[in-house]
């Protein structure tokens, strides 16, 4: 007899647990139906990716988040949304683009970019770019006549900063009154970065300088020994560049080796 009552009353224990247990899986109850916790969890490592810290606030603003889509979600499956086509052609275009997403994902995964290749990568750039920087300023125009009429005025004191601040066609450089900071000449189109290399420190071109983009009056204000970030600082940046560039080779090769009638645009 003293069995069968300790048998008994296990079992209700256990009976009285279950719905507790059940409650701690779950964040709340929707007209009856749970909102588990596990979705609040897939939701914080979503915003929490880029390095976010984890912090009581957001924990109950993304509570408050499942909840509220549970409650959205039952209204729309009450209006029969997931029936309609524009629902059913707005998940396939879903499908496609995470199926995708997750493909390249996978190739990144198997084919990660090494501090070698990085390396190879920075010594390359470092040797591209060695040798002297020019500090330049320029006045864009777009006819010669009017870059001549601009040397003309400069020869006779107006301030070559003024000028370009006024006439340049340049956005990038002209509210700098011409300023184009230290560059490799290298960077440069062919005729400009030649037309630097010829000045001297406070010299100006004395013709106008013609480009694809127009006419230009220069003015070498100085040079130095390029310089570089040490590779650690900007390894990082150098991985993210390089593992575009294998996703890209990646959506090539499978574009190239698709057996297809279309014919790209480009």
């Amino acid at each position: 007899m003293k069995k069968f009552v300790l048998a008994a009353a296990a079992a209700a224990l256990t009976a009285a647990l279950v719905p507790v247990t059940a409650s701690a899986q779950n964040i709340a109850t929707v007209n009856g139906k749970a909102v588990p916790k596990a979705r609040a969890e897939t939701l914080i490592k979503q915003v929490t990716a880029n390095g976010q810290p984890v912090t009581p606030e957001l924990e109950a603003q993304v509570k408050d988040e499942v909840v509220l889509r549970e409650i959205f979600i039952q209204e729309a499956e009450k209006r029969a949304i997931p029936a309609t086509a524009s629902y059913k052609e707005k998940m396939e275009q879903a499908r496609q683009m995470i199926l995708i997403g997750a493909l390249f994902e996978d190739f990144k995964k198997k084919n990660p970019v090494t501090d070698a290749e990085a390396s190879e990568e920075y010594a390359k750039y470092k040797s591209m770019n060695a040798g002297l920087e020019y500090r330049a300023r320029h006045i864009l125009v777009e006819k010669e006549e009017d870059a001549k009429a601009l040397i003309a005025q400069i020869k006779a004191g107006a301030k070559f900063e003024e000028l370009a601040t006024k006439n340049s066609k340049d956005p990038g450089s002209a509210a700098n009154g011409g300023d184009l900071d230290f560059a490799n000449p290298n960077g440069y189109v062919p005729e400009f970065g030649q037309a630097i290399k010829l000045l001297k420190k406070g010299e100006m071109t004395e013709t106008p300088v013609k480009t694809q983009f127009g006419y230009h009056i220069i003015r070498l204000d100085d040079t130095r020994e390029a310089t570089f970030p040490a590779f650690d600082d900007v390894k990082a940046q150098i991985k993210q560049n390089i593992e575009k560039q294998k996703v890209g080779a990646f959506q090539q090769e499978l574009k190239t080796k698709a057996k297809t009638d279309y014919k790209f645009a480009k």
